[in-house]
């Protein structure tokens, strides 16, 4: 069964290119792939129940809310607790990973990113 990963960026570029990285993936059906320009609008749904995901990709600085916020207030939900969260982001300082990490973060990426990287993220934390 295929696993559903969703995407939240507000840069319509990396939504661009996360979704040709994961052709292969959704084709093989193996993945079910989704994408978020606005996190509010994610967050509302997911909390809400109409949404749910077996992997969740951030971005962190993004307008309406951030992706450590988002990550932190899934954290909270029972429904999301022990979900997988990858952060894709531009803020590799130790000590935003560190607020990750306490928040429960699965991971970090760095933007930018390679298409193999972010394919081989994925398959490790799905163990697919």
């Amino acid at each position: 069964m295929a696993k559903k990963v969703i995407l939240v960026d507000d840069s319509r570029t990396i939504l661009a290119s996360a979704e040709l990285a994961l052709e292969e993936l959704v084709q093989s059906g193996q993945v079910h792939f989704f994408t978020y320009s606005n996190p509010q609008q994610f967050l509302d749904e997911a909390l809400g129940g109409s949404v749910d995901y077996d992997l969740l990709i951030s971005d962190i600085n993004m307008p309406q809310v951030s992706g450590l916020e988002v990550s932190a207030k899934l954290k909270q939900d029972p429904r999301f607790k022990s979900k997988p969260i990858l952060i894709l982001t531009t803020e590799s300082s130790a000590e935003m990973k560190e607020k990750g990490k306490a928040i429960g973060v699965t991971g970090w990426m760095v933007k930018p990113f390679s298409d193999q990287k972010l394919v081989k993220s994925i398959k490790m934390v799905l163990g697919i």
